[in-house]
């Protein structure tokens, strides 16, 4: 088998090369410089070129505030790039995993949201995965499509590298305490979307690491887990205004995975805690 990844460079992209290759599969990773999702040519050529079984589609604009003030750029990535993709899929017939999000729903409630619940994003990143979500579905039938929230991977940005860069210069921090969901390890979810691939059990899955917790608890667990004395105030999300509307309820149901043979991720705390090693072996902390 050989599958093609997209956004090779990013948090998730990296850990799903690293998983196929550590699973004798066949990986081609490309980013921006190997292939521009936003020009339908240059998928085309380099698609067609590796000839792949699979393509799974991490590639994303995903600067979330910063999307408020650039819908045009966004979309052009996060649904024309995703059209482009799966107009060659459909093309070679192939299997596509496309990478979404929690942000497709309104984050009203408190019950866990269903893979078929009704999309109502509330701001312009979540818009435009929704609209690459429909590019897909309207497009292929041998198609996966996995949501996933508060994601955190060795190669990148993320909430958790944030919290421990900032405590380094400040003795407070104050954290929202209002908004609810799950982590995302992309270590863990990279084995998932592997196993995954290897099937043809298509349809729409949500996938974070087991557990509900809020950005507030959260934080405070970055600190207990790596060490580090801060104190942690929370707050609420109208406390802290941010450019984008951000879900209240991000709770998200696994069950699917269960109901079609697939394992659910381990406890987001566990992920932590192998995360924070791992930050500590590649001398983040130095």
């Amino acid at each position: 088998m050989k599958v093609l990844v997209t956004g090779v460079k990013g948090q998730l992209g990296y850990d799903v090369v690293n998983e196929l290759e550590k699973r004798n599969i066949e990986a081609v990773g490309v980013d921006i410089d190997e292939m521009d999702i936003t020009d339908a040519d240059s998928v085309s050529k380099v698609i067609k070129a590796a000839d792949p079984d699979a393509v799974i589609h991490c590639a994303a604009y995903t600067a979330v505030d910063a999307a408020e003030d650039n819908v045009e750029i966004c979309r052009k990535v996060n649904r024309d790039g995703t059209q482009n993709i799966a107009n060659v899929c459909k093309e070679l017939d192939c299997k596509m995993i496309y990478i979404s999000t929690d942000y497709i729903f309104d984050g009203q409630g408190t019950r866990p949201w269903e893979p078929d619940d009704e999309a109502a994003p509330l701001n312009v990143y979540g818009q435009t995965k929704y609209e690459g979500e429909l590019a897909v579905t309207n497009t292929l039938e041998k198609y996966f499509i996995v949501r996933i929230a508060w994601v955190f991977g060795l190669n990148g940005k993320n909430f958790i590298k944030t919290m421990l860069n900032l405590a380094k210069t400040r003795d407070t921090l104050t954290v929202v305490n209002d908004q609810f969901g799950s982590p995302t390890y992309t270590y863990d979810l990279a084995r998932l979307l592997v196993d995954m691939v290897l099937t043809d059990k298509y349809g729409k899955y949500h996938a974070t690491n087991e557990g509900i917790t809020n950005w507030y608890e959260f934080a405070c667990e970055i600190f207990k887990t790596a060490g580090v004395k801060v104190k942690v105030l929370p707050v609420s999300a109208s406390e802290y205004p941010a450019k984008a509307k951000r879900p209240t309820n991000s709770r998200m149901s696994k069950d699917k995975l269960t109901e079609n043979g697939f394992e659910k991720l381990p406890t987001w705390q566990d992920a932590l805690k192998r995360y924070v090693e791992t930050l500590k072996e590649n001398g983040f902390f130095e």
